[in-house]
């Protein structure tokens, strides 16, 4: 399989920005009232910059900003200008805003190590094969054939993270439940399970599904992906997709119940050596049916 290299996320380079010019203020110390007053602008500039809410930060502004917290190391500074510089680069998802719109999942993942994910009715989008997306995006209230594909195209792309030359880690809890749903039909939902049991052999790539059998568990709600960075600067953040949009959750008692949920639900999944019979077996079953 070819490696492929991906651009970092400037969504995420904007927090670590935002987080470095929040730590000088503090350390100074400045509170932002005070900060703001000295430089001459409205507390709610500075507020954006701190909380990664504007777009960029003005070469001319981040000197202001480092001279007044006194960052005087050549060498620090030359850092964060170059910080400020790449976060208003655009990553391949650019491309596809009409997709994504407001959606910042693309983001995440593309800065992300490591991804930990549970779905109870698909297969997990960044294990998914296009016939596969594309019979759920025709389930669903896409009946433009045009747009189905662009929807199809994009979540394709977002799978290169898998593939790159430092692929993210990704650990993938499935309820038994989205491998009876005949998504696409039989020969369409027998590529994905040869895809996801080819996809589960990769070093970096844990599959896991959670059996029936198992009755009550603590992934009875809607599915989740916690997705943590190798930066200490960037705090480790859950995504909770809606109907038309994500809920991205980053308060650390909300983190740390997820992680704890998620860690219950692969206790109660089958082992990934169990689970990856369980799809081979499901693969004969389907094509002996």
């Amino acid at each position: 399989m070819i490696m492929q290299q991906h651009p970092r996320s400037p969504s995420l380079r904007r927090r670590r920005l935002s987080a470095e010019l929040r730590r000088a203020r503090i350390e100074v110390p400045l509170t932002a009232v005070q900060a703001a007053r000295e430089l001459g602008w409205a507390v709610g500039k500075l507020s954006m910059i701190e909380n990664a809410e504007t777009k960029s930060v003005k070469p001319a502004d981040l000197d202001k900003l480092l001279d007044l917290y006194k960052v005087d190391d050549a060498e620090k500074r030359g850092a964060l200008h170059q910080l400020a510089r790449d976060a208003k680069e655009r990553g391949w998802w650019a491309k596809y805003k009409d997709v994504f719109r407001n959606e910042t999942l693309p983001d995440f993942e593309a800065e992300a190590s490591n991804l930990r994910t549970y779905e109870a009715q698909v297969i997990p989008g960044l294990l998914q094969i296009p016939e596969y997306t594309e019979a759920i995006f025709h389930g669903a209230r896409y009946a433009n054939q045009e747009e189905v594909k662009r929807q199809v195209d994009a979540r394709m792309a977002r799978r290169d993270i898998l593939t790159r030359f430092d692929p993210v880690h990704l650990r993938a809890v499935i309820d038994e439940a989205a491998f009876h749903r005949l998504i696409g039909g039989k020969e369409v939902m027998l590529q994905q399970l040869r895809y996801l049991l080819h996809m589960a052999q990769m070093p970096h790539i844990d599959v896991q599904v959670l059996p029936f059998s198992k009755g009550a568990h603590a992934g009875l709600t809607a599915p989740f992906v916690i997705m943590s960075f190798p930066s200490p600067l960037d705090p480790t953040i859950v995504c909770v997709p809606t109907l038309t949009d994500a809920l991205y959750l980053e308060e650390p008692d909300v983190v740390e119940s997820y992680s704890a949920t998620f860690g219950d639900i692969q206790g109660s999944a089958s082992s990934s050596s169990e689970s990856a019979a369980f799809i081979k077996a499901h693969i004969d079953h389907l094509e002996s049916n």
